[in-house]
């Protein structure tokens, strides 16, 4: 089981989250877009640990809190094997493009699809989820999915960036389609959702 919490950074408003195994008080961050003040007093209440850090993908608003959080923290840092061109290149992750400067930070752990990330006694597992960009991902656990910009309350990610795909996009819902059961979403913007809710009213499902 696990703990979750929510944090709006940047100007985008990105969804980052501080997820908890409830047993070993391991914990992970999803999508430190931006610095936040509050996940890091959080983090330092809790302990001052992080064992890992989980990108949903590379895209700025997604990854300007990695450097600060690794720096003061840490964590191994995983990504999609798919991604790794993205984050490194300023056209691709968008930082060129606005003309942000992005501080440099490691992926440690590139995951392929289907790969498991041990989080204390919570297995998470990564799917991979192109479409919006060449390696998006969502990250699976017990019945919470964090989608990142895959999928969105009743809509999906923009396809026509750099390495996006509307192709890709819609062979990865399907993908998501086959999952059993009913899941907690967690999106990249926006509000939480639910995997029935998008079955039924999302239009691209």
């Amino acid at each position: 089981m696990i703990t979750i919490n929510c944090y709006v950074v940047g100007e985008i408003e990105t969804n980052c989250y501080l997820i908890e195994d409830e047993a070993t008080k391991k914990r992970a961050v999803i999508d430190p877009g931006d610095h936040s003040d509050k996940l890091i007093a959080e983090i330092d209440k809790r302990g001052g640990e992080l064992d890992f850090i989980l990108l949903t993908h590379g895209h700025y608003d997604h990854i300007l809190g990695v450097a600060e959080l690794c720096e003061r923290y840490h964590p191994v840092v995983c990504a999609s094997e798919k991604e790794l061109e993205v984050l490194q290149k300023g056209k691709y992750n968008r930082t060129s493009v606005h003309n942000i400067r992005l501080n440099s930070f490691n992926v440690d752990r590139l995951l392929c699809d289907g790969d498991k990330i041990q989080l204390g006694e919570s297995e998470i597992t990564f799917m991979h989820t192109p479409g919006h960009t060449q390696g998006s991902g969502m990250y699976i656990v017990d019945d919470h999915i964090f989608s990142g910009d895959t999928i969105f309350c009743e809509s999906v990610g923009r396809t026509d960036f750099d390495t996006s795909s509307p192709f890709d996009m819609m062979r990865s819902i399907e993908k998501i389609k086959a999952i059993d059961g009913d899941c907690h979403i967690y999106p990249g913007h926006y509000i939480f959702t639910t995997l029935e809710h998008e079955k039924r009213y999302n239009p691209f499902f």
